[in-house]
């Protein structure tokens, strides 16, 4: 066997398998370990489905690689990947379904992915044998299907050999050890037992420069050889194949398969296996399993079926294909699945470490599994992938993350496969768990909470709970929720008053150290600012696209106070030191401390904000101590608050007069009652996330992971007022070359009285696609909706009408200045 390689993927089912096949066709020498064989896990027994479905942008590019790649193997090895293009038809009993399908389909065509829409009779016409008249509409996905799990995995496998991959199978890795410049990686040969899976006395040492864990259902084990978290855990998920059904045998005589059927409302999908029905469903009670490691008497096995936990599931299948009533079953299967608790799957670099990549956490694994090998060999051998794949990334979960929350929220995303994906949903489960120390006087006063990175956080609040409370379950919508009117009479409160904001989530680092200030020239594309001063500016990634947005205050010389996204720091933390480490032989020693739970943060803005404020500034002058000579925009001091010592930033994502008050956490409560008190006379509102969205949209606001990302520049997202291309900086050889490709615009919409865009939808010019959104909602200056995202650079002029893509309707989006709500910053900047 090899000793030395450049990259070593350790497991071998579909994912693992992929990944070294795209490994091993860019070039690089790999080697790939399975423990057992291949396909020993979740892939044997899959039921190797390719749903498109999805509401996320780069999880929808995935399965569109995986769908396309499939189709090209048995060319390429001369393997049939048993791959059935049989369509997916995914059906509603409601019309908030309905609008689910609509908001899924604007985003699956700023991915290309073709889709059709039908009719209740339009079903029953092409597929008699499903019961239609309780359906509102359905989707149609014509190009995909469900394939084989081993059949995909092995002809994979075979085209990573040709492709210069080896293989191993029955070695299971013991260890990982960094020694500063690769990893020696110690396995064991396996052997059955007994049909158990035993180590044997011969060991072997691998040397790698890159190693990529696929483990599977082993990622808790993976997690302990590395020393870090991963929230990957099983989940029971179990589908049952019934004997043939006579009506269904004779329809084949004479008409195609059907395609996948998806009855979302009903929890279930149900496709064609050998003249009778394999039946999936996604029920509520589901366990997750082997939370502390797989035993080691465990291979490919399952668990006993639990047929009461699935009856409502199976009755419902009865319903919705009568012929089925009468079908005996066949077999069943209860296995083990991969979830995180979103859902989404865990590819990137591994937290803390060199060279070290995951991809781990795969529900739907073999949709994922062709896309997740192209783009994570991208990743590695370039880079970057050319999509961005930070939505995916291991670091979204911090160190906070435990056993217990990453088990019950995976039970929950398993639930929630088929529950109404609203984009302002919020799950309950394992809240609250993270909370400043205002959550309750914010609660009392109405907040409704969403979770940032595990905090909660006011998204907005509605009555009180003494004045009868206010469900934001209910309130949920995929249009113009029962939320939207609270959200706006938050903006206008900012707008002509003054609102309070909870941002204590915000990342927060201090970077200090002789060499702080070199290290952070070199990191950012701006010029750092002066002492007492603030800016904004981006790190870069290799490709000269934005990796992380910060705001930057110089508290002295070489001491920096960093503040970045709320729900990203772990992925800032990581890739800050990671850098620093690089750099300092160079530029000297550089402290790096995340201090994010040691501060809050209080946003205060309106035309208000200062009259508040002065109310509570302890200074021999308090009715200058806010103007702007001796408090500009744009820069920090220190002041005092009552009896509470704040670092005030005057700065204010709202775009209106305002602070950022960071202040220290243990003394939040005081604060927040000193700034309630104040504000009576002032009208001071409380305001939460939604408000603050729209607002900063009638300012151009980029916000990272809408507008900034791994897969655009700072020059396309038209913020070259952030770049100083006089000095050098990580990434500005590739940012220049990169040039601007597509070009980041603010609109204004006319779009339905009762909805407003998400940030997912497609822009067109006439028949052609030239864009997607990439943030919406609603302007309360303008009177109607607005959104921000990406066009082609033709179509990217002040005044060009093109249209969005919303209900499966095309409505009109002007394109308008930047910054269209006081384009001159005359209400951030004015004197008092």
């Amino acid at each position: 066997m090899k000793t030395h390689v450049k990259a070593l993927v350790v497991g071998g089912g579909a994912v693992g398998t992929s990944i070294a096949y795209h490994l091993g066709k860019a070039g690089w020498d790999t080697l790939l370990l399975e423990r057992d064989e291949l396909t020993s896990g979740s892939t044997w027994h899959a039921a190797g489905l390719l749903p498109y479905f999805n509401m996320s942008y780069a999880t929808t590019h995935i399965h569109d690689y995986s769908i396309k790649f499939y189709k090209t193997l048995e060319e390429e090895t001369g393997l049939n990947a048993g791959f059935s293009v049989c369509g997916n038809l995914r059906m509603a009993q409601s019309k908030e379904r309905m609008d689910e399908y609509m908001l899924y389909a604007s985003t699956a065509e700023t991915c290309g992915v073709p889709y059709e829409w039908m009719s209740p009779d339009q079903i029953k016409e092409r597929f008699p044998l499903v019961r239609t008249e309780d359906l509102v509409g359905a989707i149609y996905h014509p190009t995909d299907g469900y394939i084989n799990p081993a059949d995909v995995t092995m002809a994979m496998a075979k085209g990573a050999r040709q492709h210069g991959v080896t293989i191993e199978r029955k070695w299971q890795v013991d260890s990982y050890h960094w020694n500063g410049h690769e990893w020696e990686v110690t396995c064991t040969r396996t052997a059955d037992k007994g049909g158990n899976l035993i180590s044997t006395d011969e060991t072997m040492v691998i040397h790698a420069e890159h190693v990529v864990t696929a483990t599977g259902n082993h990622a808790q084990r993976t997690a302990k050889l590395l020393g870090i978290k991963i929230p990957a855990i099983p989940v029971e998920h179990q589908f049952i194949v019934t004997e043939p059904d006579p009506m269904l045998v004779e329809w084949r005589k004479n008409n195609p398969e059907h395609p996948v059927l998806r009855d979302a409302d009903a929890k279930w999908y149900v496709r064609e296996e050998r003249g009778g029905w394999i039946l999936g469903p996604y029920e509520r009670n589901a366990p997750a399993r082997f939370e502390f490691g797989v035993p080691d008497s465990f291979r490919a096995d399952l668990f006993p079926l639990d047929l009461e936990r699935i009856e409502e599931e199976y009755m419902s299948f009865i319903h919705r294909i009568p012929s089925s009533e009468e079908v005996g079953l066949k077999d069943d299967f209860n296995g083990p699945i991969c979830y995180t608790p979103d859902g989404n799957p865990l590819v990137g670099p591994a937290p803390g470490l060199r060279n070290m990549w995951l991809a781990e956490g795969f529900s739907f694994g073999i949709t994922a599994a062709g896309g997740t090998g192209h783009y994570m060999a991208q990743m590695m051998v370039e880079g970057e992938a050319e999509i961005d794949m930070a939505s995916l990334d291991p670091k979204r979960y911090g160190s906070w993350m435990t056993t217990e929350y990453a088990a019950r929220k995976n039970e929950e995303s398993y639930e929630h496969v088929y529950i109404l994906h609203h984009p302002d949903e919020e799950r309950e489960v394992a809240r609250p768990l993270r909370t400043a120390p205002c959550y309750d006087r914010m609660a009392a006063r109405g907040a409704q909470f969403g979770v940032v990175n595990g905090f909660e956080r006011p998204n907005y609040f509605g009555p009180t709970p003494d004045e009868g409370g206010f469900d934001d379950h209910a309130s949920r919508s995929f249009r113009r929720g029962g939320w939207w009117k609270y959200a706006v009479e938050e903006a206008n409160a900012v707008r002509n008053g003054v609102g309070l904001l909870d941002a204590s989530a915000f990342t927060k680092h201090e970077v200090k150290g002789p060499g702080a200030t070199a290290f952070l020239d070199w990191f950012t594309c701006n010029k750092l600012p002066r002492v007492g001063r603030i800016n904004l500016t981006y790190a870069l990634t290799s490709h000269g696209t934005t990796r992380t947005e910060y705001t930057i205050v110089r508290m002295a010389e070489d001491h920096y106070y960093l503040v970045s996204a709320g729900a990203w720091t772990d992925y800032d933390s990581d890739y800050l030191r990671k850098a620093a480490e690089d750099k300092i032989p160079e530029v000297g020693y550089v402290a790096i401390n995340d201090v994010t739970t040691k501060y809050g943060v209080f946003a205060l803005a309106g035309p208000k904000s200062r009259d508040l404020l002065k109310e509570i500034i302890k200074d021999a002058d308090p009715e200058t101590a806010l103007c702007n000579k001796r408090f500009p925009w744009l820069s920090m001091k220190h002041i005092e608050l009552g009896m509470v010592p704040v670092m005030a930033i005057r700065v204010a994502y709202t775009g209106e007069l305002g602070w950022e008050l960071h202040h220290p956490i243990e003394m939040q409560n005081h604060l927040f009652d000193l700034l309630e008190k104040a504000g009576e006379k002032h009208g001071l509102k409380m305001v939460g996330g939604r408000a603050q969205n729209w607002l900063r949209q009638e300012k151009s606001y980029r916000a990272f992971g809408n507008e900034l990302g791994r897969d655009a520049t700072p020059l396309e997202a038209d913020l070259p007022r952030f770049i100083d291309l006089e000095k050098d900086f990580f990434g500005k050889e590739a940012l220049v070359k990169t040039g601007v490709r597509s070009k980041c615009v603010t609109f204004l919409i006319d779009g339905p009285d009762d909805a407003d865009p998400w940030g997912r939808e497609a822009l067109y010019a006439g028949d052609l696609r030239v864009g997607r959104l990439t943030s919406g909602g609603y302007s309360v200056h303008f009177g109607k909706s607005i959104g921000m995202g990406y066009v082609k650079p033709e179509h990217a002029e002040v005044g060009t009408v093109l249209k969005v893509k919303m209900f499966d309707q095309l409505w009109d989006a002007t394109i308008v200045e930047d910054s269209p709500y006081d384009p001159k910053n005359a209400t951030i900047r004015v004197d008092g």
